[in-house]
């Protein structure tokens, strides 16, 4: 009856949580920011077409898009974030020259209340939304046109040649000659401009911008909105209420049983099927891909005191910062889904109890496939931000330019091809298992949702189109980058490990999958509708900014027990001598509960709230919660698995631990190093030049420039370098599994 009401509460939380935000993304389709069929000043010249926002926003695709710089907040920390840049350059133009026109003198020589006058007649012209729906025409005055012109040659020459620019080109991290053909450079003009204008111009019938007043510019009257506020009170309240009721479900329900350990391995001397033996190759790969990721990482990170070097060679004539950090996030993805998929396909069999036909021949195709997607969308990544690919091309093969989504076309649609190909051979092991109504088939039922859901949720990154509107895309964006890595991956890395200690006799199937579920529940009914807290400042309404508040805060509830979960990861690895050869496996599980408080929890909810977002979104605070969860929670979770798996291919045999005991602890002290020692105190004084002056200066290169500032990014050698080494060693380990040097026969 228990787990009947469960599966009643999950099919519930799924069919209303997606009716939510299927409905809110059609108003975000409604009421996305318009691209006008052209932009005109008031006495008719033709400033910019739509079809030249729209290249434009293609042409920034080419140059990495998300991976130099941001737009409204997303994207890379080195450059500016673009908007906020435009707009306050646009600002400071205009008011310059009302001060003149009015006072014979420049805006900064004026005293206070002359000052604040012409900001009233600033904020009126700007503020003001001339866009004609009838039209679909865009009116600026003449004033603005001065000013666009002006920017529209600052960055041209800082994306072409100028040789003034030469220092703030380093500072950014773009090459000269980023952009060769002057048209493209008047397209991207042309984008910049309308993602700008997106953020200052007020809805219709409404005082607030379509970015909620992002970015912070007291310029132009861009300051936080009373629903910020409210929203961001009620996510705390929220989050406390959810925190106690969790803590007292939990200590009403929860029965201290003693782990027992069956006094032998049950899986012991196990023979391999030709499919398990086929997915070592597979972590192999993985190995490398994590070696040649941590490889980019360094070396984006160096870009950040050397823009267009490293240590005196001109690597961003061949390998821009925009390329090394494009591979660096992808690899991150490819080799964690990598790892995590290849588990699933070893414990396949053992799942059915018996090779399926055909499955080696299945999983071999499957590598295979799977590493001409890694090397061909990188190779084209490249190509694309090189310019040597035409716009349609780049969309197609290069470089799609939105984060974690940067592959083109054609390679997501062979990646979505290679996914049911994987579910494929995981549902032919899986149903019949289901149909045999063993103990453990509500478990398996809740892994093949999972599987279902891997393959399927990838499919949103198709949503979009080359041209389609950019808070459109975003949305979709999301689904890729929340729901499926965020999301459904944690459902089925719960149920896979569920099922693996299950497997050992050291769970037992009804426990694991009340577990499963009970977990799968709370974790989506805040994780799903929390996809919103991403979009609070990408041209959505209002509404999507109090949903992803309020259920975002319910998404760090359940991480208050991961220290309950650790502390049963713990006494499973010391219960029986044979459960100590997967202290290492276990070990990192225990690290994935501590980042997922960490990582996920508190540097997460650090910056989920509005206000909080309002003033953080695209400085430095992202990534602490991007690297402690992504590598924290996923990352060392995909290595764990990959040991598990690894220690099952080989019981025979005892590991001996000094690479891995040496991989593990730098790996997870060079992340915290990493963390605390450079990317927080960054990120924290980024926060409060954006509280004192604005986003644009606490993303711009005077800011990032300062010498306090710079130490702190030289600081960050100290995290990398230990979590290189801990590389090494576990690539190093991995190889010893092979070669012999990391295992001894038993006694």
């Amino acid at each position: 009856m228990k787990t009947r009401r469960l599966w009643i509460g999950f099919i519930a939380v799924i069919t209303i949580s997606f009716a939510v935000l299927l409905y809110y993304g059609r108003e975000i389709y409604r009421e996305a920011p318009p691209v006008p069929e052209k932009v005109v000043t008031v006495t008719g010249e033709v400033l910019f077409s739509g079809q030249e926002i729209k290249d434009g926003q293609n042409v920034w695709q080419s140059l990495g898009g998300q991976q130099v710089g941001t737009i409204w907040g997303h994207g890379a920390y080195q450059a500016p974030d673009w908007t906020a840049d435009w707009l306050h350059r646009e600002a400071v133009y205009m008011l310059d020259a009302l001060s003149i026109a009015s006072h014979g003198k420049a805006y900064d020589e004026l005293e206070g209340d002359q000052q604040a006058a012409l900001q009233v007649l600033l904020q009126k012209d700007l503020r003001t939304n001339t866009y004609d729906r009838e039209t679909g025409v865009l009116t600026v005055s003449s004033l603005r046109a001065e000013a666009i012109a002006y920017n529209s040659r600052y960055y041209a020459g800082l994306f072409t040649d100028n040789p003034s620019m030469d220092h703030l080109r380093e500072a950014y991290a773009i090459p000269a000659n980023s952009l060769k053909d002057p048209e493209r450079v008047h397209q991207l003009n042309a984008f910049f401009f309308w993602a700008s204008w997106a953020c200052v111009a007020q809805r219709p019938g409404q005082e607030i911008s379509y970015t909620n007043n992002w970015p912070p510019e007291k310029l132009v009257a861009n300051t936080p909105t009373g629903s910020m506020i409210l929203w961001t009170g009620f996510s705390v309240i929220l989050l406390l209420a959810g925190i106690g009721l969790m803590v007292w479900y939990y200590a009403s329900t929860k029965e201290e049983e003693p782990i027992v350990a069956p006094p032998a391995s049950p899986v012991a001397n196990l023979a391999q099927t030709p499919s398990q033996r086929a997915t070592l190759k597979y972590f192999i790969i993985v190995t490398f891909l994590i070696l040649v990721q941590v490889v980019m990482g360094v070396v984006t990170a160096h870009y950040g005191v050397e823009g267009l070097g490293f240590y005196g060679i001109p690597l961003a004539d061949w390998l821009p910062y925009s390329v090394s950090r494009t591979w660096h996030v992808q690899l991150a993805i490819f080799w964690i889904a990598t790892s995590w998929l290849a588990t699933g396909l070893y414990y396949a069999p053992t799942i059915v109890g018996k090779e399926p036909k055909f499955q080696k021949l299945g999983v071999d195709l499957l590598f295979y496939a799977l590493l001409v997607i890694v090397l061909g969308s990188l190779a084209g990544q490249w190509m694309g931000i090189m310019q040597k690919l035409g716009l349609v091309e780049n969309f197609w093969f290069g470089h799609q330019g939105y984060e974690y989504v940067d592959l083109g076309r054609f390679w997501q649609w062979f990646l979505f091809a290679g996914l049911f190909i994987w579910l494929f051979l995981m549902g032919r092991a899986i149903i019949p298992a289901i149909k045999q109504k063993a103990g453990n088939h509500h478990l398996l039922i809740m892994f093949l949702i999972a599987c279902v859901a891997i393959a399927l949720f990838y499919g949103a990154g198709l949503m979009w189109g080359r041209q389609t509107n950019l808070a459109i895309a975003e949305y979709w964006r999301w689904w890729v980058v929340h729901l499926w890595v965020e999301g459904f991956f944690e459902v089925f890395a719960v149920a896979v490990m569920s099922f693996l200690f299950v497997r050992l006799k050291l769970l037992r199937a009804q426990m694991a999958t009340a577990a499963v579920l009970f977990t799968t529940i709370i974790f989506l009914s805040g994780g799903i509708l929390g996809t919103f807290h991403h979009l609070y400042f990408t041209g959505t309404p209002t509404a999507i900014m109090a949903i992803g508040a309020t259920f975002s805060a319910l998404e760090v509830v359940p991480l208050v027990l991961v220290g309950y979960e650790a502390y049963d990861h713990m006494k499973l690895s010391r219960s029986s001598d044979w459960i100590s050869s997967y202290k290492w496996p276990i070990y990192c599980f225990i690290a994935v509960a501590f980042w997922n408080l960490v990582g996920a929890g508190i540097f997460g909810f650090l910056i989920n709230p509005p206000i909080a977002l309002y003033y953080m979104q695209g400085l430095n605070t992202t990534p602490v919660h991007g690297h402690a969860a992504l590598f924290g929670v996923y990352g060392i979770l995909g290595i764990g698995l990959m040991l598990f798996v690894l220690r099952d291919m080989n019981t025979d045999l005892k590991w001996k631990d000094t690479w891995i005991k040496y991989a593990f602890w730098l790996i997870n002290i060079g992340l915290l190093a990493m963390v605390t020692l450079s990317l927080l105190p960054i990120g924290l004084a980024q926060t409060v030049a954006s509280v004192q002056e604005g986003l644009w200066y606490a993303r711009s290169a005077e800011f990032m420039q300062q010498d306090y500032i710079t130490v702190f990014k030289w600081l960050r050698v100290i995290g990398d370098t230990l979590f290189a080494i801990g590389t090494l060693a576990l690539v190093w380990f991995v190889i010893g599994l092979r070669t012999g040097w990391s295992i001894e026969k038993r006694n």
